[in-house]
């Protein structure tokens, strides 16, 4: 009990400290770049805390688990905007850009339209898996592509802003590279270390698997996410929060399950993934967009979306528990 209470500890302090370097050091080469925050969110910041979801489905499909992938992928989905995006929006409410409401979150929302359109025949086969893959580097690369056409403009606003402020010393490049790698390496490794120790304690305590995994297993694998959302909203970087949100997203639907799809298809899928959580994967995508809506200049996701959003993932799983256990009315 000793040890992974050590490790609980530990591996708090340290997913705390790491999320605020991680967040120092993806801002400092979005600036060095001319690359908005919201685009390093997207893709660094929202992939990098998506790496642990990639190798596990990977490797789930190697296995002959497929499934899991698929449960992984749109489980994280759920957790990203219910829960972290509620927890963060409870803490320090969150700005969201018009262009975001206009541009990022219609395509999150097609994306999702997609996949739930591709599933709906109860299977994923190899050709979805491309689909999904294909896709997804189309996304990327017309994202990066519309990022360098407008580099020269967010150079010259960046440059304009730092001659504004010159008392706050740019960061290296190198440094904040380094920030970036070390805040990502630790985050992953601390919320692994948070998990083990809460599930041993846990397990000591009488607690059964099933419900381990669905509550701290479930809630631990979104941790870096959760971490590097709330450093980058209490630092007002907003669109580095909302990039992580957005890109993780994307990065679940489509390379998560691509790759699991294209190891090995899915010639049948479990009917609670389509009628349970698919649908509310696709309402959470579709509430972004109502909560953030402003007729007039840029949206904010206030406390009170946020405890919304945060009762919904507490029902959510709480749904999940009651039908493991047989209690479920319905």
């Amino acid at each position: 009990m000793l040890i992974p209470a050590i490790a609980v500890i530990f591996g708090l302090i340290v997913l705390v400290w790491s999320a605020d370097k991680f967040v120092d050091g993806a801002v400092g080469v979005a600036r060095f770049c001319g690359m908005s925050t919201l685009l390093i969110g997207m893709v660094i910041v929202g992939f990098g805390t998506s790496a642990p979801e990639m190798v596990v489905s990977a490797l789930s499909a190697v296995q002959g688990n497929p499934e899991l992938a698929l449960g992984n992928a749109y489980g994280s989905n759920i957790a990203n905007i219910a829960l972290i995006l509620g927890v963060t929006a409870l803490i320090s409410p969150i700005l969201v850009q018009r262009s975001v409401l206009k541009k990022d979150l219609p395509l999150l929302i097609g994306v999702t339209l997609l996949s739930i359109g591709l599933l709906l025949d109860g299977s994923v086969s190899r050709m979805d898996g491309v689909i999904f893959l294909l896709v997804f580097f189309a996304v990327m690369g017309f994202n990066i592509y519309k990022e360098k056409r407008a580099a020269g403009e967010v150079v010259e606003s960046a440059a304009s802003e730092a001659s504004s402020n010159s008392s706050e010393a740019p960061m290296s490049l190198g440094k904040s590279i380094g920030l970036l790698v070390l805040g990502m390496a630790l985050l992953v490794a601390s919320s692994r270390a948070l998990v083990w120790g809460a599930v041993e304690i846990a397990r000591s305590l009488g607690v059964s698997d099933l419900l381990i995994g669905l509550t701290i297993v479930a809630i631990g694998t979104s941790l870096p996410e959760l971490a590097s959302s709330i450093a980058a909203a209490r630092k007002g970087e907003d669109d580095l929060a909302v990039g992580n949100i957005i890109g993780s997203n994307l990065f679940n639907t489509l390379m998560v399950v691509g790759i699991a799809a294209t190891i090995a298809p899915m010639p049948s899928i479990e009917q609670d993934v389509l009628y349970r959580d698919m649908p509310l994967m696709g309402v959470l995508t579709l509430s972004l967009l109502v909560l953030g809506f402003r007729r007039k200049g840029d949206g904010r996701i206030n406390r009170i979306a946020g405890a919304v959003l945060l009762m919904v993932y507490v029902l959510y799983l709480l749904s999940l528990v009651l039908k493991s256990t047989g209690n479920w009315p319905f």
